[in-house]
């Protein structure tokens, strides 16, 4: 079983696919200065819930890509629902190959998914071409909460750094970081915890699955992870990068 159908089991009741909250998701939508008219780009939409949330509380209208196919077909299902279908489109495909007019939106966002570029300096990069000269950046993204990690895990999560290292590629890629929302160990909890229920509801449904033993050990995995070295080492914030307009 490849590992996003193991996601798409996974976060099967999530809709938020990271360690944050709706309230949260708002407050850097407000803090950015979303309005009506304002248009957004989100790379790795997931099932498109921040897009969700922001037009509805703000009035944006907005583009998500994602390349799990499960996830758009959700997140197109839940935006056609909501009648929000005139004012926000989902594409199938991947992040980092989808063609857009050079400075085309006011926002850019990629909530938990610098991954689709290689990581997070890169994603700043790709992301700011999507943007007007005065637009903003909301980029999700896990960092250690501690400076001394053990090895096994630094190696392990060799894409992950510091907050410190953080704020100095934003400032490389000319960007101010206007404003921060860190998860808390209660989002952190609520996450982690809805994909194992998600997946052991899997594995209760389907006892003669032939992967079933995968998901299984996918499961055991992750709760060992996240009970070894995740609670601790672990953070995950939302930065509202605003691009750097005094030199």
């Amino acid at each position: 079983m490849k590992f996003l159908d193991l996601k798409d089991i996974a976060e099967r009741d999530i809709e938020l696919v990271n360690p944050t909250s709706a309230e949260k998701i708002l407050a850097i939508g407000r803090l950015a200065g979303m309005a009506p008219g304002k248009t957004l780009i989100d790379f790795g939409c997931g099932y498109a819930e921040p897009l969700v949330l922001w037009a509805e509380s703000y009035g944006i209208s907005g583009l998500g890509i994602d390349i799990r196919e499960k996830a758009v077909q959700r997140a197109r299902a839940k935006i056609t629902r909501l009648g929000l279908a005139e004012r926000l489109e989902i594409v199938h495909g991947s992040g980092a190959d989808y063609s857009f007019e050079p400075g085309s939106f006011d926002y850019a966002a990629c909530v938990g998914a610098s991954f689709i570029w290689g990581g997070f300096r890169s994603a700043l990069d790709a992301m700011q071409r999507a943007i007007r000269p005065d637009g903003k950046m909301i980029v999700g993204e896990v960092y250690w909460l501690k400076e001394t990690v053990p090895h096994e895990l630094a190696q392990a999560q060799s894409e992950f750094h510091s907050e410190a290292w953080l704020l100095r590629a934003a400032r490389e890629a000319g960007f101010d970081v206007q404003y921060v929302v860190r998860a808390s160990h209660d989002d952190w909890d609520r996450y982690e915890a809805g994909n194992w229920d998600g997946l052991l509801r899997w594995i209760e449904e389907n006892p003669a699955h032939p992967e079933r033993q995968q998901v299984i050990d996918h499961l055991h995995e992750s709760q060992d992870e996240y009970f070894t070295y995740g609670r601790e080492y672990f953070g995950w914030g939302l930065y509202l990068l605003n691009p750097v307009r005094y030199r």
